[in-house]
């Protein structure tokens, strides 16, 4: 059976934390060995693309989001609440990039970051409490004593990716004349799908991340080739990708063994 579910509430005494660095200090503690090699790896690698660069304030600028956005990447794998802060940080900061660059549909994805993966972790404590107990295939549903809906259906985030799709593919189009529509509104459909399995604790979440690495992968390397933009985002994206194995064979997301309650 699952724990019973809390409902999320506002807590001032909860959003105090993210301004104590002893916070911050215990939500980098305890991460499987693979996400701190990535991690130091990571930030040595984007650096160093960095800095063999002409340093421009918009390459200090991707960096700062590449870096953030990374090390959000690494505390969602490893269930911790740390991620609300940082991607809020990073995903303002890519709306900004996305749009100078020319990739509008990715603009929108980092706002529904924000509305579902940032903000829900910042403001109320029950949501981000014990995660990784929380985490579950949509296999184990009904094994677990929870209610079917709809929303807890294949079904369901399959017209999530469809509907995404054609709505961003046409504000792409019609609204912002985007030079890559295809790309852009694709990545950002994957993207959208794998936030509301992510925001529903379901393991799936991490395929569609893979999948939206390969896409961001492919819409930054066609961006920078165009000239639109610097090569550090389609490294940081590669690195995602090199999350997303990790949470298949090393995290709470897919090892049950590893789904005990988590700090706050």
């Amino acid at each position: 059976m699952n724990e019973p579910q809390k409902t999320p509430s506002f807590s001032w005494a909860h959003v105090a934390k993210i301004f104590k660095s002893s916070w911050y200090v215990e939500q980098m503690r305890g991460w499987a060995l693979p996400s701190y090699l990535l991690l130091m790896f990571g930030f040595g690698f984007l650096i160093s693309q960095t800095i063999a660069n002409p340093i421009t304030g918009m390459a200090i600028w991707t960096l700062a989001a590449a870096l953030l956005g990374f090390t959000t990447t690494l505390a969602i794998t490893n269930a911790r609440p740390i991620n609300g802060i940082l991607g809020l940080i990073s995903a303002l900061v890519y709306i900004g990039l996305a749009l100078d660059a020319g990739n509008p549909a990715d603009a929108v994805l980092q706002f529904v970051y924000i509305i579902l993966l940032d903000l829900p972790v910042i403001l109320m404590p029950s949501w981000s409490e014990n995660v990784a107990t929380r985490v579950r295939k949509l296999s184990e549903v009904k094994e677990r004593g929870e209610k079917m809906t709809f929303a807890k259906t294949r079904t369901f985030f399959v017209l999530v990716f469809i509907v995404s799709y054609i709505a961003l593919y046409f504000f792409d189009v019609y609204v912002t004349h985007s030079p890559r529509p295809m790309i852009d509104a694709g990545a950002a459909a994957i993207g959208i799908t794998g936030a509301v399995l992510t925001t529903l604790r379901f393991s799936e979440a991490y395929y569609m991340w893979f999948l939206q690495g390969i896409a961001q992968v492919i819409l930054w390397g066609v961006t920078a080739a165009q000239g639109d933009a610097s090569l550090v985002l389609f490294f940081t994206y590669m690195l995602y990708m090199g999350n997303d194995l990790i949470a298949f064979f090393a995290s709470p997301w897919f090892k049950k063994s590893m789904r005990i309650a988590d700090h706050d």
